[in-house]
């Protein structure tokens, strides 16, 4: 147990050091901590980890898909949901069968193992391609694009990983069975999410308490997503419904309070889970070295490079083709979807980095079959996996940034948020202008005492006089006029220390008035940053 304790003090530390290390880099952290990760696997005296799957499936994956669900809108969701479906379905499909075709040929495995490699190293990750691709600045759409794609691709995965290996304990792969199940899947585990986030959402507008609606949006993912698992099926659709759902409706349900507190709240979840996630996979690097003494090593590098030479280029020949296919063929297509420039299609097809959840269903892989022989190739299947993932994830993740700059992208990402904050500044001066109105509909029906309008007025004036202010200015001007409040920020409350040493203040009294400095500057970075306030 002590062991245990120090080796998560550790993770910890290492946590945050490639954290500070991976800023000063430019550099996505993920990278540096499977790296890491594959360091301390060889450090004498560490107790060993083990990556246990269903740690990984049933533990740390449900707030993940759930969080990024949340965090996207629905409306972009359902404008994307073709090249969505095009990835998550299509693409895992097609990169199962290649991958099948190709391990059977070049390998020799028998064709229910080769579908389980494919079905397992078939889908991009559903936290490394969106955290490399936030680091980088990708177009809005794109960055909608991959994280739609995270979001359904491992339940496609998950679904023909559970088929193939049922065929190697049974020898019977039956295909219309397969087309069957992922169908029921959509729809039942679909309707099944939307029920949940109806559910949470009502609970938790009953508790009228900031800590147990938290809670409860904590326990959500997993009341969505273990179920359907129980019953074989993925639990990822269900998840990703409810985050949806939620998204959607949330705005108008939740709490100014709870929307506060567990923006903080799920920030600092995500980071852990992210990060000790990429940690303990690179922590496999010792356990999985040990199944190369069952191997002849032309057949480690043949499996290695083959799959992963497979891997890349079926994605983008899919990606290709799935862009511009569709609208050469249908021009109804072309004109609502105007094709998007070949960069764009590109970086799409390069960020398909695999993952975690990929290592996680090899380690899930039983030891035997229904007659009680060993799993057949089952070594070969580890090591075939965590080859595509170091390759993938480290490889093609640390030249994403020279690929992004070689395309010029963040050219186009710089247009873009320009039009956004144009956007935001002139849906804010509208809702101002709204509640303009609304105050003096209250004034002229007499509901309000005079010395109470004259305050409201007053507050309202000195709301909009600050918009007014950031509207006439440019983009650049406007952050050199946050960088200024947050010394003025940073000035009162030095001062509000000086009067609480001084006695003229209470404890109390500093709270509070930190309380509002602190939301303040805190909005202020999370601009900087443009992360959105998610309705959690």
């Amino acid at each position: 147990m002590t062991a245990a304790i120090q080796m998560a003090f550790l993770m910890l530390a290492v946590l945050v050091g490639v954290d500070i290390l991976a800023r000063r880099l430019s550099t996505a952290s993920s990278i540096i901590l499977l790296i890491a990760g594959g360091g301390l696997a060889f450090v004498p005296g560490l107790p060993r980890v083990e990556l246990s799957p269903d740690l990984v499936l049933l533990g740390m994956l449900p707030p993940l898909i759930y969080s990024a669900a949340v965090a996207m809108s629905w409306r972009e969701f359902r404008f994307n949901l073709r090249p969505i479906v095009l990835l998550a379905l299509g693409c895992v499909v097609f990169t199962t069968g290649v991958v099948a075709a190709t391990a059977h040929w070049l390998l020799g495995v028998p064709p229910a193992v080769a579908m389980t490699i494919g079905a397992i190293v078939a889908p991009p990750d559903a936290v490394a391609p969106i955290a490399i691709a936030k680091r980088v600045g990708l177009p809005h759409r794109l960055a909608v694009v991959l994280e739609g794609e995270g979001l359904a691709n491992d339940a496609t995965a998950l679904i023909l990983y559970h088929l193939a290996i049922s065929a190697v304990s049974t020898g019977v792969f039956a295909l219309s069975q397969a087309i069957e199940t992922l169908a029921l899947v959509l729809i039942i585990e679909s309707a099944y999410g939307v029920a949940i986030g109806w559910l949470s959402l009502h609970v938790r507008r009953w508790a009228h308490n900031p800590r147990v609606e938290i809670t409860l949006s904590l326990i959500t993912p997993y009341v969505a997503f273990w179920p359907p698992a129980y019953f074989d099926g993925s639990g990822v659709l269900a998840t990703v419904a409810a985050g949806l759902y939620i998204s959607w409706n949330g705005p108008l349900l939740i709490s100014s309070a709870t929307r506060l507190q567990g923006i903080f709240f799920w920030d600092l979840v995500i980071y852990y889970l992210e990060g000790v996630i990429f940690l303990i996979t690179g922590l496999q690097t010792q356990i999985l070295l040990q199944q190369l003494s069952t191997l002849a090593l032309w057949e480690i590098v043949a499996a290695v490079f083959g799959t992963t030479g497979v891997v890349i280029i079926a994605r983008f020949v899919w990606v290709f083709s799935a862009t511009y296919l569709p609208r050469w063929i249908s021009p109804a297509v072309a004109r609502r979807d105007p094709s998007p420039p070949w960069r764009y299609a590109f970086i799409l097809a390069f960020i398909g980095v695999r993952g975690v959840v990929s290592l996680a269903a090899a380690l899930a892989i039983p030891l035997t079959i229904a007659s009680g022989a060993p799993f057949p190739h089952r070594d070969l299947v580890l090591v075939i996996t965590f080859g595509v993932i170091i390759f993938t994830l480290v490889g093609q993740g640390l030249l994403l940034p020279s690929v992004v700059r070689w395309l010029k992208l963040p050219r186009d990402r710089a247009a873009e948020h320009r039009r956004e904050h144009e956007a935001w500044l002139a849906a804010q001066s509208e809702a101002l202008a709204l509640a303009k109105r609304h105050l003096d509909r209250i004034a002229d029906q007499g509901r309000i005492q005079p010395e109470v309008l004259a305050t409201l007025r007053a507050r309202h004036d000195y709301r909009t006089g600050g918009w007014v202010t950031r509207a006439a200015g440019h983009l650049d001007a406007d952050d050199n006029a946050n960088k200024l409040r947050e010394e003025l920020i940073t000035a009162e409350r030095e001062y509000i220390y000086r009067l609480l040493r001084d006695g003229k203040i209470t404890d109390e009294v500093r709270r509070r008035m930190e309380r509002d400095l602190d939301l303040e500057e805190a909005g202020i970075g999370r601009r900087y940053e443009g992360k959105p306030e998610l309705p959690l």
